[in-house]
């Protein structure tokens, strides 16, 4: 093979993996939004396809105008992502019944290509008292709703054309937006119309046998999926797997994604050195970012926190210390004394919300297990210690926010290093 043939496939392959890992953060991509990435993505469509199917299980469609990443079901020890409006905040059960509605109501062979703000929302009142569901016209039910369609302009399935749907929900002001039929129906990972109730779909007893008798794919599922990939979470068959294979799973998830295998005595993890990966960046920006990884430190110094410490949630037991609500409340309290005139306002004055929000980051970076009467601090939140010797939690803690971050989810550690803490 000559050396300029070589060059184009490194080249190939560089871009593949480029595409690869835009579909992971955005599983939904259209022309009008990504308009390069889609060219990417069409370009290697038939070898995109056979990684993602063979490597995770996972169905792509690619279209003119669109391309979407379907997935299959994650298991129950995936890391929540709920959907999220502009400000941040998790979609609440009534914004997912408005999202339903709406996309209900686009699908309507009555709707056109384009449709006012006006119309659609008449459309969803409509659908919704046929589907037995109250939508009044208060000022919360149309914030819930604007929400949901503002989801909806983020994937790409509506834009909006003439006004905006944020002067709709403030004034009710009209909007024209534009309806993109063709990825509607892709929006759902698999058809509804062979599931008899909502109730298969939450707990995975829809999912067919066949595909849980994979343990190469499930790993590797978890892996990518999760930011932290805990061993008690494996089935006997993915930790044989990963005890045959390791070597080989690390050249996967390297080559088709830009992924990092890193493994430890307590878990797993599959990061990404560039920061384009995750989304979620820890140690980050902001209030809870901070607050989170102050304490960190400060639960791991007040629990005397080791490598070998275990708790047990429920009737399992599994590595990292128990921090009951009293003194991770009581360190939260310390946090706002201490560093409140540097915390957002509502923070600062409200030491309910940020436990509320740190503990809700740090289980989304499975750094933490949440029980009753308290929660698991996790060896992996080691990792953001700012120094291996002991020395005062804060001091050590504002060091760290004085370092220059990385960005990266999980930095690396030297080898030798067999367990997180």
């Amino acid at each position: 093979m000559s050396r300029a043939s070589t060059g184009t496939d490194e080249h190939d392959a560089s871009d593949r993996r480029t595409a690869a890992r835009a579909l992971l953060m955005k599983p939904i991509i259209t022309a009008a939004r990504h308009p390069e990435q889609l060219a990417l993505i069409r370009r290697h469509a038939p070898q995109l396809k056979r990684t993602f199917a063979t490597t995770l299980g996972y169905q792509l469609v690619v279209e003119s105008t669109f391309a979407r990443l379907l997935k299959t079901p994650l298991s129950q020890d995936t890391v929540v992502r709920p959907a999220l409006a502009h400000n941040g905040k998790p979609f609440t059960p009534r914004t997912y019944t408005c999202l339903a509605l709406v996309c209900a109501s686009l699908l309507a062979s009555n709707t056109a290509d384009q449709v006012l703000m006006s119309s659609l929302v008449e459309q969803v009142r409509a659908d919704a008292v046929t589907a037995g569901i109250t939508v009044d016209d208060t000022f919360a039910e149309s914030r819930e709703l604007v929400r949901a369609i503002g989801i909806l302009v983020e994937w790409g399935v509506l834009t909006e054309t003439d006004g905006s749907i944020s002067g709709w929900e403030t004034r009710q002001d009209e909007a024209l937006l534009d309806v993109h039929r063709p990825l509607l129906p892709h929006l759902l990972s698999r058809s509804l119309m062979d599931v008899p109730a909502p109730d298969p779909l939450l707990d995975g007893s829809h999912v067919d046998p066949s595909e849980q008798e994979q343990p190469r794919r499930s790993l590797r599922r978890k892996l990518v999926e999760n930011p932290l990939v805990r061993r008690e979470d494996l089935t006997e068959a993915e930790r044989d797997v990963l005890s045959r294979e390791r070597r080989e799973l690390t050249r996967i998830l390297d080559e088709s994604f830009g992924l990092t295998l890193e493994a430890r005595a307590e878990g797993l993890l599959a990061y990404d050195t560039e920061e384009k990966v995750s989304d979620v960046a820890f140690p980050g920006v902001g209030t809870v970012a901070h607050a989170a990884l102050l304490l960190t430190n400060a639960l791991a110094d007040d629990m005397k926190a080791t490598a070998t410490c275990t708790a047990t949630v429920g009737d399992h037991t599994v590595p990292g210390v128990w921090v009951p609500w009293a003194v991770l409340e009581s360190n939260i309290e310390l946090l706002i004394e201490q560093y409140g005139s540097t915390f957002g306002k509502q923070y600062a004055t409200d030491p309910a919300l940020l436990k509320t929000e740190t503990v809700r980051l740090l289980e989304s970076l499975s750094l933490v297990v949440v029980a009753d009467g308290g929660l698991v601090l996790h060896p992996a939140s080691a990792r953001f210690r700012p120094e291996p010797h002991r020395a005062p939690a804060r001091t050590r803690a504002m060091r760290r926010l004085e370092d220059t971050h990385t960005g990266v989810l999980f930095p690396e550690v030297p080898d030798e290093h067999q367990e997180f803490l």
